[in-house]
């Protein structure tokens, strides 16, 4: 699953990397739509892609990957019932909301960036930390679907894909190209759901 195969003639990817890349779009497509069938595909996404970048020295992304599984069953609940028992609404953070979401990516990029230069063999530590931690603060943003999520995919995904193209990662940077796309159309979407949380709409 690890050996590299050609698509558009060019040798830019592998099988897993290939079915991590379908998954990936199928759960954002879901986020947009607020189906909560998209932290199913999240959770099969990251399991496929930790070992895309385990191979590709990508240490913080690939434990990233196993934090999401986690997150990713929380936010499934959330979903459906995180708004005393029924389906939970799009609301926006409150300026306090913010200022401890900008706290604790920063928080997230000083330790990761640590433990991976002191730690691991990866060539990136710095980036791949910031972007670990910013990738953290939207897994949470979106399980409580706080529109301001889409916001964090769109300054993450855009760095995503210079560090892809970096690492050779191609199919996955073309990804995330699309994913700047999906989120700019996710976070127009939830700007036209209700913030109440009792009219929240989730399709099944």
């Amino acid at each position: 699953m690890n050996q590299s195969i050609s698509l558009f003639g060019l040798a830019v990817t592998t099988p897993l990397e290939l079915v991590s890349f379908a998954l990936a779009v199928a759960t954002v497509w879901l986020n947009i739509r607020q189906n909560h069938w998209a932290w199913l595909f999240a959770i099969l996404s990251s399991a496929t892609y930790g070992v895309v970048f385990f191979g590709a020295r990508l240490y913080g992304d690939m434990a990233l990957q196993g934090v999401f599984i986690t997150v990713s069953f929380w936010g499934w609940y959330q979903w459906l019932r995180g708004n005393e028992g029924r389906a939970l609404g799009v609301s926006t953070l409150t300026a306090r909301g913010r200022v401890l979401a900008g706290v604790a990516w920063l928080a997230g990029f000083v330790l990761l960036a640590w433990f991976l230069r002191t730690y691991t063999d990866t060539d990136v530590p710095h980036a791949d930390a910031f972007l670990t931690a910013g990738s953290l603060v939207g897994q949470a943003l979106l399980s409580r679907k706080k529109l301001e999520n889409w916001h964090v995919w769109i300054i993450v995904d855009v760095l995503y894909v210079a560090l892809y193209v970096h690492k050779g990662l191609m199919l996955t940077a073309v990804l995330y190209g699309m994913f700047v796309a999906m989120a700019v159309a996710g976070l127009m979407a939830w700007q036209g759901s209700s913030a109440e949380p009792d009219e929240a709409v989730v399709w099944k």
